[in-house]
């Protein structure tokens, strides 16, 4: 049976690759951008299709979101994946960072994902049938120098995203976080990733962030739409992965991270254990 997907940033690279991936393997898609032109140019010569509909989001806006799974059920009448690809990157040491350049991070990175979570779970309840699939990051799970504001959006898309999962799951909802590892997206392209204007003697002498993430961009080693591939393969699963890590390079640096966690646990029990309150 077909599937009707929903997928936020799909106007570029991973959102890109997801959509065109549910439509090649026979499903339907809802595939939203805050910008229709891009969009359109993305899904050119597919925008006629009748399994496609192209909608305006931003997910920072609540009645957007309210607005776009209306849109979505009137189409195709009813949502079965939704996925929480829509993003952006600020970028800069902690202390270069305002109040105001974090939250303005949190509000698309976290809010959005909020703000869909909250217009899409009532169809699904009542559907008693449906999967979310949250886009974090290596930066959800790693902290990264340069990424205080995107790790610590990413960290709370985590956080939100498993105790959700835990209230849904009678209501037969599944849940997906993915950490995509450095994928070619337009995320830290220096046309659209966003960087600390505040400069600080102290870190001058590392050089600058924009130079820094600049040299990556375009030589990134995951291909947006195997990643695509991989997760039409996780919706059709009877219990679809809980986590799943794209990349082999999302593999190489949390699995060492995990370990030492692991290990500081397991060296530090007695301890642990010696706060224990008295019976």
């Amino acid at each position: 049976m077909s599937k009707v997907w929903l997928v936020t940033g799909a106007n570029s690279g991973i959102g890109e690759g997801i959509a065109k991936a549910a439509l090649r393997s026979g499903d339907q898609v809802v595939a939203t951008a805050r910008n229709m032109d891009k969009l359109r140019v993305a899904f050119a010569g597919e925008d006629t299709s009748a399994a496609i509909a192209l909608v305006q989001l931003d997910v920072s806006a609540p009645a957007q979101a309210a607005a776009a799974i209306v849109q979505a059920v009137a189409r195709f009448g009813r949502i079965d994946v939704l996925v929480n690809n829509a993003g952006n990157s600020y970028l800069g040491n902690f202390e270069a960072l305002t109040n105001a350049d974090i939250a303005e991070q949190m509000d698309t990175n976290f809010f959005g994902v909020v703000n869909m979570l909250r217009a899409g779970l009532p169809v699904m309840r009542r559907q008693r049938a449906g999967h979310i699939i949250n886009i974090s990051s290596v930066a959800g799970a790693v902290g990264l120098k340069h990424c205080a504001a995107y790790s610590a959006s990413k960290f709370a898309v985590e956080g939100l995203s498993m105790a959700v999962a835990a209230e849904i799951e009678p209501f037969g909802i599944k849940m997906t976080i993915v950490e995509p590892g450095f994928f070619r997206t337009r995320l830290i392209d220096p046309k659209n990733a966003k960087f600390a204007e505040n400069t600080i003697d102290d870190y001058a002498a590392e050089g600058s962030t924009r130079e820094t993430w600049a040299a990556y961009d375009g030589t990134q080693h995951g291909d947006p739409a195997k990643l695509g591939e991989a997760l039409v393969k996780i919706a059709a699963m009877d219990e679809p992965l809980k986590l799943f890590l794209a990349g082999s390079d999302a593999v190489a640096v949390i699995e060492p991270v995990v370990a030492e966690r692991l290990r500081a646990i397991r060296d530090n029990m007695a301890l642990s254990a010696s706060t224990d309150g008295v019976d």
